[in-house]
C-alpha cells in the first residue's frame, strides 16, 4: 500500500503514526453512480482517490442538485469525515461519476491524528479552506454570471474531462450539475444549436463550434 504518494503529509508523520495508518486504511471500489457519502450523518472517513472521479454536490429542500466540485486521482475528500470536525456543518453528497478506486482512512483514526499532529491539523484546515474557496467561486458564478456563459463554460469543461467533443450527457444531468431546471437547460441548448455552437441528439450534446463557446463563456 503506497500511501506515501497519495498523502502529502506522510513524511511529517512519525513512524508509529504511519504504521497505524497502514494498519487500518482499507481499499474501496465503487461503481459509477454509487453514493459514497450522504450528508453529515454519514461519516465514512477520509477518502484518497486512487483512480476514477467523484462528484460532490448539495441538495436543496426541493430536491434540486448542484455540483460544488469534483475530485480526481490523488485528490482527497475531507467532508466524508466531517463528523470529526463538529464546527464544520456542511451537508454534501459524494457520488462516483466513474468507476472509482479509493483508500479509506477511518474517521476515528483521522481524528486522533489531528489531535496528535499539528501538520495533520494544519493540512485538514488547508483542505477545508480550499474546498470552501471552490464553493464561494461557484456562488459568485451563479450570482454574477449569466446562465448562457455558465452553460458554455460547463460544456467546455466536460469536453476537456472526457477528451472529446461528443458528450454523452442528458439535459437532466446538466441541470443537476448546474442547479437549475431541465427545461432551462433544454431551452438554452436549443438556442446554442440554432447558433451553430452545438448539435443535439438523444442523450448527447456535440460541441460543433468550441471556439464560439469559448468566446461566449468569457
Amino acid at each position: 500500500m503506497d500511501l506515501a504518494n497519495y498523502l502529502p503529509i506522510w513524511n511529517k508523520l512519525t513512524a508509529e503514526q504511519q504504521q497505524r495508518l497502514l494498519g487500518v486504511t482499507h481499499p474501496l471500489k465503487v461503481k459509477a453512480g454509487t453514493v459514497v457519502h450522504n450528508g453529515s450523518m454519514d461519516c465514512l472517513g477520509l477518502l484518497l482517490i486512487r483512480s476514477g472521479q467523484l462528484r460532490v454536490y448539495a441538495l436543496s429542500g426541493e430536491g434540486r442538485e448542484i455540483t460544488l466540485y469534483r475530485l480526481f486521482e490523488m485528490d482527497i475528500c475531507l467532508f466524508s469525515a466531517s463528523c470529526v470536525m463538529p464546527s464544520v456543518q456542511f451537508e454534501v453528497i459524494v457520488e462516483a461519476e466513474k468507476d472509482t478506486e479509493l483508500w479509506v482512512i477511518p474517521s476515528c483514526l483521522f481524528k486522533n491524528l489531528m489531535e496528535e499532529s499539528a501538520p495533520v491539523a494544519n493540512y485538514a484546515n488547508q483542505l477545508i479552506s480550499s474546498r470552501f474557496s471552490e464553493v464561494m467561486w461557484l456562488m459568485e458564478q451563479i450570482m454574477w454570471k449569466s446562465f448562457d456563459k455558465r452553460l458554455a463554460a460547463f460544456l467546455l469543461e466536460e469536453s476537456n474531462l472526457e477528451g472529446g467533443s461528443v458528450l454523452k450527457i442528458t439535459h437532466e444531468k446538466i441541470a443537476n450539475h448546474m442547479g437549475t431546471a431541465r427545461e432551462v437547460v433544454t431551452r438554452m441548448l436549443r438556442y446554442f444549436q440554432s447558433e451553430g455552437m452545438v448539435k443535439l441528439t438523444r442523450g448527447a450534446v456535440e460541441l460543433a463550434d468550441p471556439e464560439k463557446l469559448e468566446q461566449l463563456s468569457e
